[in-house]
């Protein structure tokens, strides 16, 4: 084997395709695009364009909405939990909570909580306390003689003071402002209890 002998495998590579170089190549003149219109024209986008009829995006009814309060949780397996057991990144004596579970890799950020997944075999028995679980994950515990508490999702300090779930960026912004003013926030509660009975 010598260095000019040295290839890359059949069809790991393919010549660039030369435009405009005469006739003869196939793609002279106009390059393969045709004479004229907007296709032959830079900067087309035709993508959802169906000649000026309504397109079919327009066309289908809208389905359903997306919850802007909705919990975003962090999805752990049972099969996760028994591989950092066996790898001695978890200790199986001692509780496991979110903070536990995250300092031991298994995800990087705990967002709105932990929420325990029963894909998987368990055989380690461990004391979880998480945001949620499913009936089979309990189950699965449960029967290695571990314990599984459910508490609440995590939620931000501003929506823990207005006793909100969570809050969209203009609520946040409005009761950021409103804090800071030098009203008490008992003032600014009972002002907001009257507006939305009002409403």
């Amino acid at each position: 084997m010598k260095l000019n002998q040295l290839s890359d495998n059949p069809g790991a590579t393919h010549a660039r395709k030369r435009l405009g170089r005469g006739t003869g190549s196939g793609l002279g003149k106009t390059s393969g695009k045709g004479h004229k219109g907007a296709k032959a024209r830079s900067g087309v986008a035709i993508k959802g364009f169906e000649g000026g009829q309504m397109p079919i995006y327009r066309r289908m009814p809208k389905r359903g909405f997306k919850n802007p309060f909705r919990n975003d949780f962090v999805e752990v397996t049972l099969a996760r939990l028994q591989r950092a057991v066996d790898s001695g990144k978890l200790d199986a004596k001692k509780p496991v909570d979110a903070e536990t579970l995250r300092a031991a890799g298994l995800f990087k950020q705990v967002r709105d909580g932990v929420r325990l997944l029963g894909n998987g075999e368990l055989k380690a028995k461990l004391d979880l306390t998480v945001s949620g679980a499913t009936k089979s994950a309990v189950a699965a515990v449960e029967k290695a003689g571990g314990k599984v508490t459910v508490t609440a999702p995590k939620t931000s300090g501003i929506a823990a003071a207005t006793g909100e779930r969570k809050t969209s960026s203009r609520t946040t912004s409005r009761i950021g402002s409103a804090i800071s003013s030098p009203r008490s926030v008992a003032a600014i509660e009972s002002s907001w209890i009257a507006r939305e009975s009002v409403a």
